[in-house]
């Protein structure tokens, strides 16, 4: 099969041809038709390390038809399409084939292109357990104040539209003309500007007492300081970005308040035993997305799936400036 590879003999991405691989168990084969680049891919080539012929087959955001099963599986057929962000452990979707466990797979949502499904599956994973997993809100938050730092990326642009969804008051930052129209057009309530002091904006929105809910989506360490005042007394604060140097947490302490982290590939690389939370995830989001309560985050295309497209979907991302989803359409 044709696959996007990582060498040692390489710094950039090489066109290649490997075995196919044999589903077991629960893994399925799916026959890739489209991607999504991440900035979790541009972290984890950053990372790679190869020794020998090793080969090194990134991307997990992906949709494409099962083509074969393992004998352990019992949610899905073949010929079935299906969307997953899949196991960061395992080989990825720059592939024409790729093995996914069933448990970390969801439909594809029907009303939805092959591109505008490619576009969903990570952040909209990531979105729901920040939500519910690590700021555990529920119901009766509804009405409540979140502050979402980055509003117009990949991940802030399902984050706004399932904030808003559940009724909560969403506070989103943008500090551009065309992120601040992508930003409230996707569920911000208000819109403040992250290059300048979280808190005096609130302030000035009239939270005088900060938000009860922040989900930094963007450089955990220049937002701390300002994420620590704006925060109120026993609220929540969840991240998606590793802290790059130490913190002091003395206010967040004063304040009783919670800071937790998010990493969508917790639980297919630990192997929890609530993985199969992530199948149904994505089968409530297509449910959500077929009936429009929920809309794809795709901004740009990109075709064939090649390294020269992979390449440049890289640097794009690496860009910074990539507003909502940027998916590559598959092998020709």
């Amino acid at each position: 099969m044709k696959v996007v590879g990582l060498t040692k003999a390489s710094t950039d991405f090489v066109d290649m041809e490997i075995k196919q691989p044999v589903p077991e168990n629960h893994d399925l084969l799916v026959k890739i038709k489209a991607i999504s680049i991440n900035p979790v891919d541009t972290k984890q080539r950053e990372a790679t390390k190869l020794t020998g012929d090793e080969v090194r087959i990134l991307g997990w955001d992906a949709v494409g038809e099962v083509v074969e099963i393992g004998s352990e599986v019992t949610l899905f057929k073949t010929g079935q399409e299906v969307y997953f962000a899949g196991d960061v452990t395992r080989p990825g979707a720059y592939a024409e084939f790729t093995l996914i466990d069933e448990r970390l797979v969801g439909l594809k949502p029907k009303h939805l292109s092959l591109e505008e499904a490619a576009a969903m599956p990570l952040t909209t994973i990531t979105v729901w357990e920040a939500l519910f997993d690590r700021l555990g809100i529920v119901e009766a938050d509804k009405g409540k104040s979140i502050l979402i730092i980055n509003g117009a990326g990949g991940v802030g642009s399902i984050a706004t539209q399932l904030a808003a969804n559940i009724g909560l008051n969403v506070i989103a930052t943008a500090s551009r003309e065309e992120t601040i129209e992508w930003t409230k057009k996707h569920g911000a309530n208000h819109i403040i500007n992250h290059r300048e002091n979280l808190t005096k904006q609130l302030k000035e929105l009239g939270f005088e007492q900060g938000v009860d809910f922040i989900l930094c989506l963007h450089n955990t360490n220049a937002h701390w300081d300002d994420m620590q005042e704006a925060i109120r007394p026993q609220g929540k604060i969840c991240s998606i970005v590793e802290l790059a140097k130490p913190v002091k947490m003395s206010l967040l302490k004063d304040k009783s308040a919670t800071f937790s982290y998010e990493f969508m590939f917790t639980r297919s690389k630990y192997n929890t035993e609530d993985k199969i939370k992530q199948h149904e995830i994505l089968t409530e989001a297509a449910n959500m997305l077929d009936k429009g309560d929920l809309t794809s985050t795709l901004n740009k295309v990109l075709s064939p799936l090649n390294a020269k497209t992979v390449e440049e979907a890289h640097k794009i991302i690496s860009s910074g400036k990539m507003i909502g989803k940027l998916v590559v359409k598959g092998f020709e």
